[in-house]
C-alpha cells in the first residue's frame, strides 16, 4: 500500500495543481463569459481536461499502471488525464477505495486465522 501511495502521490499533486489553477482562472472566465455559468463551466472543464491530459502524457503520470492494471498506454493516459482533471476529488476517491479494500483484506485474514485456530482446536480435542 505504501508503494501505491508513493506512486499515486504525483497524480494527487497534479490534481491539486489543476484545481488551484482553475481557482485562479475562475474570475477571468467569469468576466470573459459574462457570467454565463454553462459556458464558464464548459471552458473550465475543457481547460482542466487538456491540462490533465498534458500532465498525464508529458509528465508520465499513469494511474492504471500504478494500480497494476494491464492496459494500453493510450487508455492509461486518457483515464489518468480524466482523473487529474478532476482535481483532488478523483485521487481521493481512489485512495478511499484502496483503504476500504485494505480493511476488507485485513478482516478476511483475521477471519481465516480464527477459522484455522478453531480447526486446530477441534483436531486437538
Amino acid at each position: 500500500m505504501d508503494t501505491l501511495v508513493t506512486a499515486l502521490g504525483p497524480v494527487f499533486a497534479a490534481g491539486l495543481a489543476v484545481q488551484q489553477l482553475l481557482e485562479i482562472i475562475n474570475p477571468l472566465m467569469e468576466s470573459l463569459t459574462k457570467n454565463d455559468e454553462k459556458r464558464k463551466k464548459l471552458y473550465l472543464g475543457l481547460m482542466s481536461l487538456l491540462i490533465g491530459l498534458g500532465l498525464s502524457f508529458g509528465g508520465g503520470l499513469r494511474v492504471l499502471s500504478a494500480l497494476g492494471a494491464p492496459t494500453n498506454w493510450i487508455v492509461d493516459i486518457i483515464v489518468s488525464g480524466l482523473i487529474i482533471s478532476g482535481g483532488t476529488e478523483g485521487i481521493n476517491s481512489i485512495m478511499k477505495y484502496l483503504g476500504y479494500s485494505k480493511e476488507k483484506e485485513k478482516a478476511n485474514a483475521a477471519a481465516a486465522k480464527e477459522e484455522a485456530g478453531e480447526a486446530a482446536l477441534k483436531k486437538i480435542a
